[in-house]
């Protein structure tokens, strides 16, 4: 429901600020902030885009944590939609979103007031909260699968290989056979 009074209730402010302002500006100056907010906020969002592309790179070149450069990164696209959507309202959150003091505290908030309960990666599937336990519940503790009880996770691939079948080539002195 509150999605459905979000459509209704930005078009009808901007509609309303659109009438207000250019009835006080005229029609070519108002149409003239349009376009100019529109053409500062894509320069603003292309900057401040690419600035966070770096961070995310670097995050990911350092194993750092990448959360906050990926949602720093989702909320300029966000402000980009809403510089590029003709309005004074989307305009005004756009630009907002464009502070990096705004986004940290939209972060902050999000973190107090969200709690993630499943996510997936690759090809397997994690849930937060108590861990599940017994001898059906994955790794060797009990745990998830690859869960060694300290906390450390190892992924990999593995081949069972014939105890029984040696090897046919002779050894190259980096292996013992």
């Amino acid at each position: 429901m509150w999605l459905f009074a979000l459509f209704v209730f930005v078009p009808l402010t901007e509609i309303a600020l659109f009438i207000k302002v250019g009835g006080w500006l005229t029609l070519w100056p108002t149409l003239a902030i349009v376009i100019g907010t529109a053409m500062l906020g894509t320069a603003l969002v292309k900057r401040q885009g690419m600035q966070t592309m770096e961070e995310l790179r670097r995050s990911f070149s350092e194993l750092d944590d990448p959360t906050a450069p990926l949602a720093h990164g989702a909320m300029i696209l966000l402000s980009g939609a809403l510089l590029v959507t003709p309005g004074f309202l989307t305009d005004t959150i756009g630009f907002l979103l464009l502070v990096p003091a705004v986004r940290r505290a939209i972060m902050r908030w999000a973190g107090r007031n969200m709690r993630v309960t499943t996510f997936e990666m690759g090809s397997g599937r994690m849930q937060s909260g108590p861990r599940p336990h017994g001898p059906h519940s994955g790794g060797p503790h009990g745990g998830y699968p690859g869960d060694f009880g300290d906390g450390s996770v190892i992924d990999g691939e593995f081949e069972e290989l014939d105890p029984n079948k040696r090897p046919t080539h002779q050894p190259s002195g980096w292996t013992r056979h």
